[in-house]
């Protein structure tokens, strides 16, 4: 699992769901969507209708993979900070019990509020 408290903050920006799509399907159930994907250099999250999956690609090669599913029927709480006008980058924060907070960071472009609504439907 992605040690998401010590882990090193990557910007993750937006990217189109068909490059993620065929390496999560595997792992995905029946009728779960995608909604969304967002990936760093190598590393790439993904948000479907139901989890957020955290993948983190290893090694040289990138062939060997971590996947870290978050469910949205887990979280307790969640804060997003929008982009200012400096600060371009904008902030989503997840609280689950038991694994603490989990935190993304995007780069200036990604659409932070519409990703807080998608959540809250699930959550609330």
């Amino acid at each position: 699992m992605i040690d998401f408290q010590n882990k090193a903050i990557i910007k993750l920006g937006k990217t189109k769901n068909e490059d993620t799509a065929g390496l999560i399907a595997p792992i995905l159930v029946p009728d779960e969507g995608i909604i969304g994907s967002y990936k760093s250099m190598r590393d790439f999250v993904v948000f479907t209708e139901k989890r957020i999956i955290a993948v983190n690609v290893q090694g040289v090669t990138g062939k060997k993979k971590d996947f870290s599913t978050l469910p949205y029927s887990k979280i307790q709480a969640f804060s997003i900070e929008t982009a200012g006008v400096f600060d371009l980058d904008s902030e989503l924060e997840l609280y689950y019990s038991g694994l603490g907070k989990v935190k993304f960071e995007f780069a200036g472009g990604s659409d932070i509020v519409r990703i807080g609504q998608i959540i809250s439907g699930y959550i609330l």
